[in-house]
């Protein structure tokens, strides 16, 4: 599957992962398994890691359409990765997108390190 993930409770944090050639689809079916799964909190932060993907195949009015709705809260923090420039780019589009409809916390980065640490120092700090 191209997007999996993995809910680290104790952290509050969905880390989910891109692999290959990822599509609109696989991004629906990822929110619908996620929504579904009983130790998913919409509070909790998310890692979105693109690093392994080998193409975002999406086009800009996809990006729209996938950023008007969210299953995480406008308060939640969402740091995604993109080393690929390709991938950067489409991540930092959606990212303003969400970010036109209230969304505040979305973050994008080169490296998994980098996302990871903005993810955690909210909990250092409460």
């Amino acid at each position: 599957m191209p997007v999996s993930y993995v809910i680290d409770k104790q952290n509050r944090l969905v880390e989910s992962t891109a692999t290959g050639v990822m599509t609109l689809g696989d991004i629906l079916r990822f929110r619908r398994e996620v929504v579904s799964d009983p130790n998913f909190d919409r509070s909790f932060s998310q890692l979105g890691d693109l690093s392994a993907a080998t193409r975002i195949d999406l086009t800009e009015d996809e990006i729209r359409v996938l950023a008007g709705t969210s299953v995480f809260s406008l308060t939640a923090r969402r740091a995604f990765v993109g080393e690929k420039q390709e991938v950067f780019v489409l991540a930092r589009m959606y990212s303003i997108f969400r970010g036109l409809r209230g969304d505040r916390a979305i973050r994008v980065f080169r490296s998994r390190h980098d996302a990871l640490a903005w993810l955690l120092e909210k909990q250092g700090a409460a």
